[in-house]
């Protein structure tokens, strides 16, 4: 579970002045607006009844663990049966969290969940890579984003700038300050990758 550190909001601002900066492509037509890019992306039917918040970092272990075991068993159970809905956002703590989200983030909305899962299964070795971007670009390029329009992306101000404000906006309004933490109606609160038990005592109470 990875927790909030003193300087971690100048950091990542630092980071997104520095992704923005060393960038100078033309943007591609190909990539996608601001707003498409910082939409809510959801997992299951956007109109089931019961609401899980994610805040995740695709560089954190713990988030990685949770959706390789955990979450897998919530989909069946909940997601897939039209039940639940998982709406994903992002809480990067550095700077290739945050080089990582804008990748996800410039795929088209219907990849958004395959990219996130490729990247945590993948998370050693592109989170340690010493050419991130290039190591990014490769399963970008698997899932169809090609360079040109990461690199777009990545020279977007505004959508850099929007996935940190998101960031800050969940430490305000849920108090997050770590991941994953997960927001389930509202009115429920769990904190690093617990047990599927853990979710399944709240989700079947709610689903009756």
């Amino acid at each position: 579970m990875f927790h909030q550190e003193d300087g971690v909001k100048r950091l990542l601002i630092s980071a997104a002045i520095s992704i923005t900066f060393f960038f100078t492509f033309a943007a591609s037509a190909a990539a996608p607006t601001t707003d498409q890019a910082l939409a809510d992306r959801i997992l299951g039917d956007p109109n089931a009844p019961v609401t899980i918040i994610e805040y995740s970092s695709l560089t954190c272990p713990s988030c990685r663990q949770f959706h390789v075991d955990i979450l897998p068993k919530i989909r069946k159970n909940y997601i897939d049966t039209g039940k639940v809905k998982l709406i994903y956002r992002d809480f990067p703590f550095d700077q290739m969290g945050l080089l990582a989200t804008v990748m996800a983030r410039c795929a088209p909305s219907e990849r958004f969940f395959s990219f996130v899962d490729v990247l945590f299964q993948q998370q050693a070795n592109w989170s340690r890579s010493k050419q991130p971007f290039e190591a990014l670009s490769r399963i970008g390029k698997l899932g169809g984003l090609n360079p040109s329009d990461f690199e777009a992306c990545l020279k977007n101000a505004a959508l850099v700038d929007g996935i940190v404000e998101k960031r800050l906006e969940g430490q305000k309004k849920f108090d997050v300050n770590a991941t994953p933490t997960f927001i389930i109606d509202g009115d429920h609160k769990i904190v690093g990758s617990q047990p599927y038990e853990d979710f399944d005592k709240i989700l079947s109470k709610k689903v009756k």
